[in-house]
């Protein structure tokens, strides 16, 4: 497989990846006892979708043992490259998309009770 349809497969992979964990693990509305399943599974459908064309790291770190024991490092910026863009494109769009605001500054330093409960 060549370099840019390497990178674009792990960093779509690695996007997918870190979308579930930001969705699952890190948003507190998702269910505690899902996240484990959603994660695995993430996992087990990248390796079985991209596994037989790039090796499916989608981690460096995961990419970086291998390489470093085997002494094989000919594309090896492909797992560098691929999961560092996937994993930021991922968790940009569960901050800037789907992430639930926090109350402006204003009203969060205000103190005392909310407007709604003031007494007139």
């Amino acid at each position: 497989m060549a370099f840019g349809g390497g990178a674009v497969l792990e960093a779509v992979c690695t996007f997918f990846l870190v979308f579930v964990v930001f969705g699952t693990a890190v948003d507190e509305r998702a269910p505690v006892a899902v996240f484990p399943l959603a994660i695995g599974l993430t996992i087990a459908l990248d390796i079985m979708a991209i596994g037989p064309l790039t090796g499916s790291a989608v981690n460096p770190a995961r990419a970086f043992g291998p390489a470093l024991a085997s002494g094989h490092w000919q594309n090896h910026l492909v797992y560098w490259i691929g999961p560092l863009i996937g994993g930021a494109l991922g968790g940009l769009v569960q901050h800037f998309v789907l992430m639930r605001r926090a109350p402006s500054p204003a009203v969060a330093e205000r103190g005392g009770p909310a407007p709604s409960e003031e007494r007139r």
